[in-house]
């Protein structure tokens, strides 16, 4: 089964714990805090592997996570980093994240790394709280949360030239012929549901990788047929091969059809049109195939035909020669260039900061805190401690949570929750 699109939760390590410890040593007097920090925790790493084909192995494991940061200890001892955990994907794997739809990360090259989810840091032992006030703070963080985040992963292969065309037009039969490649050939439509790779090698010893997509009809670029799920694979092929069924048997008109497949690639992406494409007149050996391609050169214009029977294996050296040749020239056409020109230019535009918290009331009357800072800040917290607990509320105070409350009519005895936690706001 060929699995090119999966959504995964992935989970990067929280960081350890930071250690609340004193010196205790013979002869060695008001020793001090002794408390080591904790370790960071491990991030998520997608890494790519030459040997793998597809997605099959993220349809059964959905769920990474990686293992977390060691606890800080005593003597001032640093928590242990946690090892990263590292994903295998196949080349030509596009991450991008759920619920924005932004591109993470564009895996193309055997071994080539992205972090996809990074570790949190570790929580600071009591040491890291000494002040000439305190000198002996029993005080100390918990480790960061590590990130989460929904991601889908889509598998764009990585061929140079793409056979493109309607369903039954011969673009498997042409493919076994001229690799060691065995799609499934039938005499029905969409006998082809998934990419088909084949390596080719002419007699002068010149090779390319080609796919046999699945069937094209109209309206695919919304969708209809197979849509979506052929189009993405021929983003990253460098030339098209666009076979065309020269002996009109199922009534169509070819001229039609190589205008109808041009304009669904034209619709999905505009760079698309950018790449040579060469058109195989198939299906030669049939009787009326010779003056549909004569009507058919008359309306095309410079286009260059082929052509060809697949099955008699007429003309098929000819377009494999100029296949080759055309490859030479075509420059490599990159994944989402216009989403990484306009990531630039928000990376140099203003940005409102993100607020630390957002204050509303339930119909019960509870305050609820939420954001990414206080929820972080809260997390971190050790609440087993006193002074961890003093420290937090300064926090809050100085976040302007306090006086939110106050303008927000809260009253003292009132509940206020974070998270699933709650405590009475006290005047």
């Amino acid at each position: 089964m060929f699995v090119d699109q999966v959504n995964v939760f992935v989970k990067s390590g929280d960081g350890g714990n930071g250690m609340v410890a004193f010196r205790r040593e013979k002869y060695v007097p008001d020793g001090g805090p002794a408390g080591g920090d904790g370790g960071k925790g491990g991030d998520v790493v997608f890494e790519v592997e030459e040997g793998l084909r597809t997605l099959m192995d993220f349809r059964y494991n959905r769920h990474f996570k990686a293992p977390r940061g060691e606890n800080g200890m005593s003597k001032n001892m640093h928590g242990r980093n946690a090892q990263n955990m590292v994903v295998k994907v196949p080349p030509g794997t596009v991450v991008t994240d759920a619920k924005t739809g932004q591109v993470i990360a564009d895996l193309i090259d055997h071994g080539q790394q992205a972090v996809i989810a990074r570790g949190g840091r570790g929580g600071r032992g009591n040491t890291r709280f000494a002040t000439p006030s305190n000198p002996a703070p029993e005080l100390s963080e918990n480790g960061e949360p590590g990130e989460e985040r929904e991601i889908t992963l889509e598998l764009k292969l990585l061929a140079d030239v793409g056979l493109v065309g309607f369903p039954s037009v011969g673009k498997s039969t042409l493919l076994s012929v001229v690799s060691a490649a065995k799609p499934k050939i039938a005499e029905y439509h969409f006998t082809t549901l998934s990419p088909n790779l084949g390596v080719v090698e002419t007699e002068d010893n010149r090779s390319f990788v080609m796919a046999d997509l699945p069937g094209l009809i109209e309206g695919a670029h919304e969708g209809v047929g197979l849509g979506h799920q052929f189009l993405r694979h021929i983003e990253r092929t460098r030339v098209i091969v666009h076979v065309v069924d020269m002996s009109g048997m199922e009534g169509r008109d070819p001229y039609e059809d190589f205008l109808k497949i041009n304009e669904e690639l034209k619709q999905y992406n505009l760079r698309l049109t950018e790449r040579p494409q060469l058109i195989v007149a198939n299906k030669m050996d049939i009787p009326g195939a010779e003056e549909n391609l004569e009507e058919f050169k008359e309306k095309v214009g410079d286009y260059p035909i082929f052509p060809i029977s697949a099955i008699t294996k007429n003309g098929v050296r000819d377009l494999l020669f100029e296949i080759a040749n055309q490859l030479e020239k075509a420059p490599e056409f990159p994944l989402n260039e216009p989403e990484e020109e306009e990531e630039e230019r928000v990376l140099y535009k203003h940005q409102a900061e993100e607020q630390p918290f957002e204050l509303s009331r339930e119909d019960d009357g509870t305050f609820v805190i939420t954001g990414g800072k206080i929820e972080r800040l809260f997390k971190m917290t050790d609440f087993s401690r006193d002074e961890s607990v003093r420290r937090f509320s300064q926090q809050m105070r100085r976040m302007g949570i306090d006086q939110a409350l106050r303008d927000r009519g809260a009253e003292d005895g009132d509940i206020v929750r974070i998270l699933e936690y709650e405590f009475e706001f006290i005047e």
